[in-house]
């Protein structure tokens, strides 16, 4: 896909292989065994952001906790373990980097639940969603314990299409782990039941145009992070609903319109805030310390949401 020269530049500028890689797997189409790809990928944990968070890593195959419990896996956010695996998975890192994998093979040793789900004795769907998508893109699909958690997720479904973190009878936009996880399954290895989960999945929030819940608009969806670890916003869901194949779908319109306004005028976005980005009268707020984790500046235009929309309005037809 075409991008005008100076903003391919700027992408480029940062020097940062993760995002080259999403430019020429992402936009570019290239196949994933192709050289460059290849090339890329090799060059992802050695230098940029990826090889910043490896060079933190624990002998034991922790970050900044090194204690014996899952706690130490989780907490404290978002600077432990669990959080710093899923960053790298996304960046592109896979389990052949030696010290990812004995990270995620620990984190599948201490969260894996005797029902299927992940985190343990209390898995639930935000913690299994996540792992889920982490531990495919690491290379671990066809692990055991990975298709039970991927099964768990899909009778964890709810009646109405969606998914919820805590107890309740609906889903609720904000639980989109479980949908993001399937999509990083590859087509030809997803289950019929999968299937099924994303088609009830993308209607649950194709049906509420990506943003509409509740009475009132809820501005954090409609402000772009990264990480989201798993709070949710609208390029969330345009990511993994034009991952799944509904870029074309109409009731995508809005959510597209929105984030083409969003646009700077020189093609690049911002990022507009940091997790948690939870606004004062919210009924939730965490009962942990947090410690806020980003790759780039809040406020200023931000190489990873601008890849990210690019890659959306190029799956839209957009581009």
């Amino acid at each position: 896909m075409r991008i005008a020269h100076r903003l391919r530049s700027w992408l480029e500028a940062g020097e940062q292989p993760s995002i080259q890689l999403r430019l020429r797997r992402d936009l570019d189409h290239g196949a994933p065994e192709s050289a460059e790809v290849r090339r890329l990928r090799r060059l992802v944990p050695r230098s940029g952001w990826a090889k910043e968070i490896l060079n933190l890593v624990l002998p034991g195959g922790q970050w900044t906790s090194p204690g014996t419990t899952s706690r130490e896996l989780y907490l404290p956010k978002y600077i432990a373990t669990n959080w710093r695996l899923i960053v790298l998975s996304d960046l592109g890192v896979t389990r052949s980097v030696p010290g990812v994998a004995r990270s995620a093979e620990l984190l599948m040793a201490r969260e894996s639940g005797a029902r299927g789900g992940l985190g343990g004795s209390g898995s639930e769907v935000c913690f299994t969603g996540n792992a889920v998508r982490m531990l495919v893109r690491f290379g671990y699909g066809d692990d055991p314990r990975v298709q039970r958690a991927v099964d768990w997720l899909v009778r964890h479904q709810k009646r109405d299409g969606g998914w919820h973190c805590f107890r309740s009878a609906r889903g609720t936009l904000d639980g989109w782990e479980a949908l993001a996880a399937f999509a990083a399954i590859a087509p030809p290895e997803r289950s019929s039941a999968v299937e099924r989960a994303i088609r009830k999945g993308a209607e649950f929030y194709l049906d509420r145009g990506l943003v509409h819940e509740g009475r009132r608009p809820y501005p954090p969806w409609s402000r772009l992070h990264y990480p989201n670890h798993y709070y949710y916003d609208f390029l969330v869901g345009l990511d993994m609903l034009t991952a799944l194949g509904y870029g074309d779908d109409r009731r995508m319109g809005e959510a597209l319109d929105l984030l083409e306004a969003r646009r700077n005028p020189d093609g690049t976005w911002n990022l507009d805030a940091a997790h948690p980005d939870i606004p004062p009268e919210e009924s939730y707020q965490p009962r942990t310390p947090i410690y806020p984790f980003v790759l780039e500046y809040p406020g200023r235009p931000s190489r990873w949401i601008t890849v990210s929309a690019l890659t959306v309005l190029d799956r839209s037809g957009r581009l």
